[in-house]
């Protein structure tokens, strides 16, 4: 069998293979959403296919909504070409449950994708059409944080923005760019109302979006591109929205185990493939099953009853506590920590590293000790039941096939929400910071991580960051088996409140933090003797 539209009518089969079937008449649904589209979503990969497209499989599945979701790539057209056009653009969908068992599923709720290219008239003149259709909703958006960026590092503008903001709305080509020519499409037509949602893995993402997108705008109307009515209309909530949102779901690199277990069950053609900008993705998505998306309810213009999938609703308030609730203590603190001490012990899965117990003792240490006593509670999730299913069920599920070195990616860009919001409601509830142990021991950790040598004292590879080429040059001269070659490297990292939220070299952390990375260079074995020595 194969994962196409005309392979559906073969229910048996996919019935033998363990796969289970849209509920719905899918060419039905594709051609109402085709000619009343009525969700557009930005970035076309793994998170959305795994989550977000399911959504839309639930509401039609349910009978509570008609049509589905059509999918905007700006960054990797490859995606479109490689694994939307070629499988009709289903997904196999495969929950990895912690029992190890398999729930198959083909979700049908993405029904077109676009390769958003301001050079291909053919699908810029498709997302105007979508765009000035007065019955679109919402648009939405996991383009990770970096998709938002108009700027590099140092402050400056990226050339592309710079050469939209000259060139103006017929040539944009950043995804900010191409969102705000889109918008003044929209504008243009009927000045239509639209919820424009972020649901991006990063702390205040409506307002991060908004941003970018008025300042394009700004650039505009500043060249004489469009009016004050478009600035109007884009900072009206009344006619575009920015709600908030929060997702949590682990959707990882498509499993050798889970490709093997497919073609096994007679699915052909399921590999994965490499795009040329690099994404590694396949026809089928591996997930976990917990999932969680809470959405600041305003939609000028109506919304699907996304409620009846699973969503939860609420104020910009309950967003933002939900957010913070997993973003300060109950998850991605510990997923950094597992990350930057996984890479240095040798680790290649998240899962393995819950066998250690040192590693759950600083996880448990971090969420549960330094974490939940200024935890902020969203009261629509429990933040102890959250982190219980966390470091219980989550991470060590070895069925998910996570890895250290994704997880440490961009993790400067990272760490001021992780660590610095905790280190943040200590200083301003008056809480002794020396009796933080796990959270100092996370960031000395993340320093010994970045000189490229793992625990054994062997060469090892540093993920992606932005800031990796400057950090590494500031440690320069910082060697294994010379503790004291530390001393006075770390101010200007420790000091940057860029990084950290604040200046750590205020606090007694900063002392703190040299002690432990001084005690992980005394040489090989060192990252595991610290560790057995605070967390053990």
């Amino acid at each position: 069998m194969k994962l196409n539209l005309a392979s559906l009518q073969d229910r048996a089969g996919w019935a033998a293979a363990g796969v289970a079937l849209p509920q719905y008449d899918v060419e039905q649904v594709v051609a109402r959403t085709r000619a009343n589209p009525m969700w557009v979503h930005f970035g076309a990969g793994n998170i959305f296919r795994g989550f977000i497209g399911s959504l839309a499989q639930r509401m039609l599945n349910a009978g509570v909504c008609d049509r589905g979701i059509i999918a905007a790539e700006t960054f990797d057209y490859g995606i479109i070409s490689d694994i939307y056009d070629p499988f009709d653009n289903l997904t196999l969908n495969v929950t990895l449950n912690a029992d190890g068992s398999f729930d198959r599923e083909i979700q049908a709720g993405i029904v077109e994708g676009i390769a958003v290219d301001s050079a291909n008239p053919a699908n810029m003149a498709r997302m105007k059409e979508i765009f000035t259709n007065p019955g679109l909703q919402m648009i939405s958006f996991t383009i990770t944080e970096k998709g938002y960026a108009l700027r590099r590092v140092d402050g400056s503008l990226m050339p592309v923005v710079v050469a939209d903001m000259e060139e103006g709305p017929s040539a944009a080509r950043h995804a900010m760019s191409i969102v705000c020519a889109l918008l003044l499409e929209r504008y243009k037509a009927g000045r239509y109302p639209l919820a424009v949602v972020s649901m991006d893995n990063c702390s205040h993402n409506g307002e991060k979006l908004q941003a970018s997108v008025l300042e394009i705008a700004k650039a505009w109307l500043d060249k004489g591109y469009v009016e004050q009515g478009f600035m109007d209309y884009l900072t009206d909530e009344k006619t575009i929205a920015f709600p908030w949102s929060m997702i949590d779901k682990i959707t990882p690199r498509p499993a050798p185990a889970v490709e093997k277990a497919l073609e096994e069950a007679g699915i052909e053609d399921i590999a994965p493939v490499k795009t040329a900008k690099g994404t590694f993705i396949a026809p089928f998505v591996n997930a976990e099953r917990p999932q969680y998306l809470v959405i600041e309810d305003t939609f000028p213009n109506g919304r699907p009853p996304l409620e009846k999938a699973g969503v939860y609703f609420g104020t910009r308030a309950t967003v933002n506590k939900s957010e913070t609730m997993k973003v300060t203590t109950c998850l991605n603190p510990l997923h950094t920590a597992l990350a930057v001490y996984g890479c240095l012990l040798g680790y290649t899965l998240i899962c393995d590293e819950m066998k250690d117990g040192e590693l759950v003792n600083l996880v448990k240490r971090l969420g549960y000790q330094e974490g939940l006593p200024v935890v902020v509670d969203p009261e629509i999730l429990s933040p102890r039941a959250f982190i219980d299913e966390v470091v219980n069920e989550r991470l060590p599920n070895p069925y998910m096939p996570d890895t250290p070195q994704r997880i440490a990616t961009d993790t400067s860009q990272k760490v001021a929400i992780r660590y610095g919001e905790t280190i943040k409601s200590y200083r301003s509830g008056g809480e002794d910071l020396n009796q933080l142990v796990a959270i100092p021991l996370a960031i000395a950790g993340w320093l010994r991580y970045l000189l490229a040598v793992d625990d054994n004292g062997a060469p090892m590879e540093v993920s992606a960051d932005p800031m990796k080429a400057d950090l590494q040059t500031m440690l320069v001269g910082v060697e294994l088996g010379n503790p004291e070659s530390v001393t006075g490297k770390l101010q200007p990292i420790l000091s940057n409140a860029a990084i950290f939220g604040s200046d750590l070299t205020e606090t007694p952390l900063a002392a703190k933090i040299e002690g432990y990375l001084k005690e992980e260079l005394v040489g090989p074995g060192a990252v595991r003797a610290t560790l057995h020595k605070y967390v053990g």
